[in-house]
């Protein structure tokens, strides 16, 4: 074999330069241990001198409370014999160098010798102050002696005091003692840890020897085999230009061979996973890539108290972008939506959170709660989709219009809700919709109740399918009047339904079904053709009278899909009603949500003269100065304005406000829901044009509201 730069010898470099930082730290521990040592040493002396001290501060006081009571009665008697009896024997103990015993004045009556030089001196040493008033035991400490006085008493009579010095220079001299041997010791282990890291540093070269050998052996010979075998299957499955290897050994042959196959397999994998579990608008994963993830974490937490959240994210009316911007008007919306979804759910909903895109514009977002903390899938989720209602609330600037959309949000769990992923995205999809009825752009948990919900909702759709061909459906007319004359101007058209076993069903709860299942855009006009022809045929009952308006609602999504002024046309060119008496009513939500789209809308019909009125104002953005901007020729005052007209200032003081507002604007007002006589009073004293409501006149059907004219 020819000698090269080799892994041998790069192993060996290796080895070499991992010897050498071994070695620069053993000598940085070495170092570091020296230090240390003087560290314990120190240590340990403080240590040892605290607890010398107090050993000796104890015993002191100890002996002296002892001679104190012993002195007690020969001082009463003033016998020095027997207290220098009991001085001499205190002397005697190890370490003491001196005992007075001294009386209230601080006078030496004995110091433990025979003569008794001291006798009747004032003891007059930087001690003698404190120990002279002391009351108690009292321990002082010098340089050289640890000073312990204690009162002699007979009851509560002090007859004066004992105090005996200890000498500190044997405690130091145990101490030094005691230090020399904690440092021998730790010599002795540093010698001894000094030879098993030279052990080691051996071990660490044979070892470096042996694995020298074992790696021609086991792992330059099989590269060797690998890169031939690389080679024939580069060569008969890829195509490709080979990678440039920067290393003349071994691996740098199997590189050379594995790069350019892996680098081809890498790339068909990414275009393929891409394709299957990229979502190619957004860059999400898509609803495959997603049920992998969610089968897969099922998997894994099942039995293992995980917890799961799922939300079902969908935008509000985004067929309304399609249909008036465009479909590339469409798609930079969704890229915008998914790029804030997508922004929120890295902000809250932690690092195992997935975002996906079903299709369309349906985003689903799988959180995870920890197993320790229950119930914090629900918290995350709550969070999640409160943030998400608003910031995806928040106007859409596309092809330089601001677009108002909202997301409704249908939020499911694991375990509580189901243990399937099948389960798990139906019911997330049930909440989504129970989220489109509660009136969009907000959020709703599932319930067990939303399948019942759910199932009773189909099948009204499925029963209101056909519902007008089987005459269930019809219209009822509700008299409009001119407040200044109490004159019958017009009706309003109103959709009731007729079940044949369920009886009559709510307008809120029918309406709410065809708007959302899209079967408004075809009850929608026959209900204004219906209308044009009841309106007809009352201008042909009353010859000669004033013809009587007909207004008609129009829901959003009829706005929304742009063909409304030409539905209207042809209604009034078959059933040949004057435009002039047709009025439509249109919420201001639906309005607001596209002013541009609207506003040209409403402008093609009443240029055709058609009047439109816009309905319920004052719940929507109430802000008259929209009507500037959206050509209206009235508006209907909401009747929780009229309902405390009566009762309440401030609602009086907008009703009035409005009126004088729209008046100005050259726009007719109308109040809906007059019920009592005072409310119509105070609606005409404010100059209020049109008024309707039960006190006027209740909704009747064709027959009863004709009649109604030929009174």
């Amino acid at each position: 074999m020819s000698l090269r730069a080799g892994l041998q010898v790069k192993f060996f470099a290796i080895m070499a330069v991992a010897f050498l930082v071994v070695v620069t730290l053993i000598l940085m521990l070495l170092n570091r241990q020296e230090r240390m040592q003087s560290e314990v040493v120190g240590i340990s002396r403080e240590a040892m001198r605290d607890t010398i001290a107090e050993s000796l501060s104890r015993h002191g006081e100890g002996e002296v409370a002892q001679l104190a009571g012993s002195l007690t009665n020969p001082l009463y008697y003033f016998d020095l014999d027997a207290i220098g009896e009991l001085g001499r024997a205190a002397m005697m103990n190890p370490g003491v160098r001196y005992v007075i015993v001294y009386d209230n004045e601080g006078n030496i009556v004995h110091d433990g010798n025979e003569e008794i030089p001291s006798y009747g001196k004032r003891m007059d040493d930087a001690m003698a102050a404190k120990i002279i008033t002391a009351q108690a035991l009292f321990t002082q400490w010098s340089e050289t002696t640890l000073d312990v006085s204690a009162p002699i008493k007979v009851g509560q009579q002090r007859l004066g005091g004992v105090r005996v010095g200890y000498d500190l220079k044997a405690m130091r001299a145990y101490q030094d003692t005691a230090l020399d041997k904690v440092r021998k010791r730790l010599e002795d282990l540093g010698r001894r840890q000094l030879f098993w890291v030279g052990v080691l540093s051996v071990g660490l070269l044979a070892l470096g020897g042996l694995m020298l050998w074992l790696i021609q052996r086991w792992l330059v010979n099989p590269i060797r085999e690998l890169a031939d075998a690389a080679h024939i299957i580069e060569n008969g499955q890829f195509d490709s230009a080979p990678p440039i290897a920067h290393s003349n050994d071994e691996v740098g042959d199997l590189m050379q061979a594995f790069g350019r196959m892996s680098q081809s397999l890498a790339r068909h994998d990414r275009d393929i996973r891409r394709m299957a579990y990229t979502d190619a608008l957004t860059g999400l994963a898509n609803r495959l890539a997603f049920r992998e993830v969610l089968d897969q974490r099922l998997l894994h937490l099942r039995g293992d108290s995980g917890q799961l959240g799922l939300l079902f994210a969908d935008i509000d009316d985004f067929k309304r972008v399609n249909d008036t911007l465009g479909h590339d008007a469409g798609d930079e919306v969704l890229l915008q939506f998914a790029n804030r979804i997508q922004e929120t759910v890295q902000r809250i909903g932690g690092e195992r959170a997935l975002l996906a895109r079903f299709g369309g514009d349906e985003f689903v977002i799988l959180v995870e709660g920890s197993r320790e903390r229950n119930g914090e899938a629900r918290t995350i989720a709550t969070h999640l989709a409160e943030v998400l209602v608003g910031e995806l609330g928040q106007p859409i600037v596309v092809h330089e219009r601001q677009v108002f959309l909202g997301t409704s949000i249908g939020v499911t769990l694991y375990p509580e809700d189901a243990s399937g992923a099948t389960a798990l995205m139906k019911n997330g999809d049930i909440a989504m919709y129970q989220a489109k009825v509660a009136g969009k752009n907000c959020y709703r948990f599932y319930s067990r109740a939303m399948d019942q919900a759910v199932e009773r909702r189909v099948h009204l759709e499925h029963e209101l399918r056909g519902a007008w061909d089987r005459g269930e459906l019809s219209l009822v007319y509700q008299p409009v009047f001119r407040l200044a004359d109490g004159a019958m101007v017009g009706a309003e058209a109103l959709l009731r339904w007729k079940h044949p076993e369920q009886g009559l069903i709510a307008p809120s709860v029918f309406i709410d079904v065809a708007e959302q299942s899209g079967l408004i855009e075809t009850l929608g006009p026959q209900v204004l053709r219906a209308a044009c022809e009841d309106a007809v045929v009352w201008q042909r009952a009353r010859p000669g009278a004033d013809p009587l308006f007909v207004s008609v609602n129009v829901s959003p999504r009829q706005l929304r899909s742009g063909d409304l002024p030409n539905v209207v046309a042809a209604c009034l060119h078959e059933t040949g009603l004057p435009a002039a008496q047709l009025h439509l009513e249109l919420t201001e939500t639906a309005v607001i949500g596209d002013e541009i789209h609207a506003s040209s809308l409403l402008a093609r019909l009443r240029a055709s003269g058609v009047k439109v009125w816009l309905d319920d104002f004052g719940t929507g953005f109430s802000g008259l100065s929209h009507l500037r901007r959206v050509p209206v020729d009235g508006v209907k005052i909401d009747r929780s304005f009229i309902a405390d007209v009566l009762r309440d200032p401030d609602d009086l003081a907008l009703t009035t406000a409005i009126i004088a507002m729209a008046h100005s604007l050259g726009i007719i007002v109308v109040a809906e829901g007059v019920e009592k006589e005072g409310q119509y009073a105070v609606l005409r004293e404010r100059g209020c044009d049109l008024a309707q409501g039960y006190w006027l006149g209740h909704p009747v059907n064709t027959q009863e509201f004709l009649a109604l004219l030929m009174s």
